[in-house]
């Protein structure tokens, strides 16, 4: 099986041109875990097949690490367009791609021939509790409670095609993700699991966020999360609507349009390397 190696600011994953490699549906969590695997595999935090679609340009079919199928990926979304673009499988500089049953229309900016960067209309963003899911006696969960093994946190939770909890600290560099995300995660009052964000607030246009993402722990972004996020700090009047976040594996530029209710995210696509692996 060909794929291609791609990241959106650090956040990996392995793509495979569904268009010529035909693959059970049955076979492709294992298939997903194997490659995924650091140590075993290609490695990466998840695999998107990318196929033909008779609602939108493309079809991202996305896997978690774990083997678990995904709703959205923000920056695995920009990197579809790089592929379908460089790849000449499109001659369109603007595509729509469809993940999920949720289609989401990109735009890209184009040097020396291939993409460089993408932008995404990520849609209007999730803020009923019951369709995020979150459990709670509120119709939103905005600086709601959460206890999480005994300590007491405030959340604000948003869906943009998958579910986020942001929790906002005074510091982030030094927080133990490792032990604290997978308690987030699968804590009861989350029915799909969650992806959490922790966030400082830097200034009124720049946060800083490290992510713990369901099925695939800290990875180094998440562009679906640094959507949330600024809904989020909008929210709790904490920033503007545009807001640069700073991830471990670089920057994304974020804008909620509050007249549009449609959160935008522009960021970087690069590819890595390509390959071929017996499956």
């Amino acid at each position: 099986m060909e794929f291609t190696k791609m990241h959106g600011c650090g956040n990996d994953y392995i793509y495979v041109n569904g268009f010529i490699e035909e693959i059970a549906a049955a076979k492709k969590p294992e298939l997903v875990r194997r490659l995924s695997d650091r140590h075993f595999g290609i490695g990466a935090d998840g695999v998107i097949f990318i196929n033909r679609s008779s609602e939108a340009d493309f079809e991202m079919e996305m896997y978690n690490a774990d083997g678990s199928r995904g709703e959205m990926c923000g920056n695995g979304i920009r990197c579809v367009a790089k592929f379908v673009y460089d790849k000449s499988m499109t001659d369109k500089k603007s595509v729509s791609v469809v993940s999920a049953g949720h289609i989401k229309y990109l735009d890209m900016t184009v040097k020396n021939g291939d993409v460089d960067t993408v932008k995404v209309n990520m849609g209007t963003p999730i803020l009923k509790a019951t369709d995020i899911p979150v459990i709670s006696d509120n119709e939103e969960v905005i600086d709601e409670e959460i206890e999480v093994d005994g300590t007491i946190y405030k959340m604000t939770c948003v869906s943009m095609g998958n579910p986020h909890a942001i929790i906002f600290m005074d510091d982030v560099a030094s927080l133990n993700i490792e032990e604290i995300g997978p308690r987030f995660e699968n804590h009861l009052r989350f029915p799909n699991r969650i992806n959490t964000e922790f966030v400082k607030v830097i200034d009124r246009h720049t946060v800083e966020m490290r992510v713990w993402e369901r099925g695939s722990g800290e990875t180094l972004a998440c562009g679906t999360g640094a959507c949330g996020v600024v809904v989020a700090c909008v929210l709790n009047g904490l920033t503007e609507a545009e807001v640069t976040v700073k991830l471990l594996g670089g920057e994304l530029h974020i804008v909620w349009d509050r007249a549009e209710n449609l959160v935008y995210m522009t960021g970087p696509a690069e590819t890595v390397f390509e390959g071929e692996i017996h499956i």
